[in-house]
């Protein structure tokens, strides 16, 4: 019997409201929330009905007004680039907000690299940041989004990784690196947000030193 194809959802019409490039080729983009979420969940964005939409994380509280989303330019890509051009008024085609990779008020930690920080910065803004861990890495020191928040919420629970260059308060060299420095870890959750490679070092590490596999999330960016 032939296998049926997964239905895409919906999207919808949403007119952009802001679109701020954060760091060199990072952009935030917003629009007017329409719709209720969790923080972790994501939605699918397009431009037309032509080519396939791609999914990004929602990067924002899920009690403010707008809806946020973090994103950096693939040049190679079809949908970043022109999102990056996109002024306030242009439209963008979104979908309803999906997926289980969600944040709660019980303690965490959360780990990312990139632009893999959006979920967690929505999470932060929804008010779950109690109890919470956040280690953020990225190549160069302007990849740290939000840091200034992050830092003033979140004091010595927001840990930054950099591993092409070096500052006061900053770890020297890779999230796998910072890590591997602890002899055990807490019995809390762990969520992974990130580029594959970096989702299955991290898993394979934590296990190794004693972490249950089913306390480990993760949501893979690519």
């Amino acid at each position: 019997m032939p296998r049926t194809r997964k239905k895409e959802p919906p999207l919808f019409e949403q007119i952009i409201t802001n679109n701020e490039e954060i760091s060199p080729d990072v952009y935030v983009i917003s629009f007017k929330r329409s719709f209720d979420f969790q923080p972790g969940q994501v939605v699918k964005i397009g431009i037309d009905t032509k080519h396939p939409p791609r999914i990004y994380s929602i990067c924002s509280g899920n009690h403010e007004n707008e809806v946020r989303i973090l994103f950096n330019i693939k040049e190679d890509g079809f949908l970043s680039p022109k999102m990056g051009a996109m002024v306030p008024g242009d439209k963008l085609l979104v979908s309803d907000p999906y997926g289980s990779f969600l944040g709660t008020n019980d303690a965490a930690w959360w780990i990312s690299t990139g632009t893999g920080i959006a979920p967690f910065y929505s999470m932060f803004r929804s008010g779950m940041d109690k109890q919470k861990k956040l280690v953020h890495g990225v190549a160069q020191l302007n990849q740290f989004y939000f840091e200034d928040e992050l830092e003033w919420g979140l004091g010595e629970n927001y840990v930054r990784c950099c591993s092409q260059q070096s500052s006061c308060n900053v770890v020297n060299g890779r999230v796998t690196k910072y890590l591997a420095s602890f002899d055990s870890f807490p019995d809390v959750k762990f969520y992974l947000c990130g580029r594959p490679l970096m989702v299955v070092e991290v898993r394979d590490l934590l296990i190794e030193k004693g972490v249950p596999y089913d306390n480990i999330l993760a949501e893979i960016y690519f």
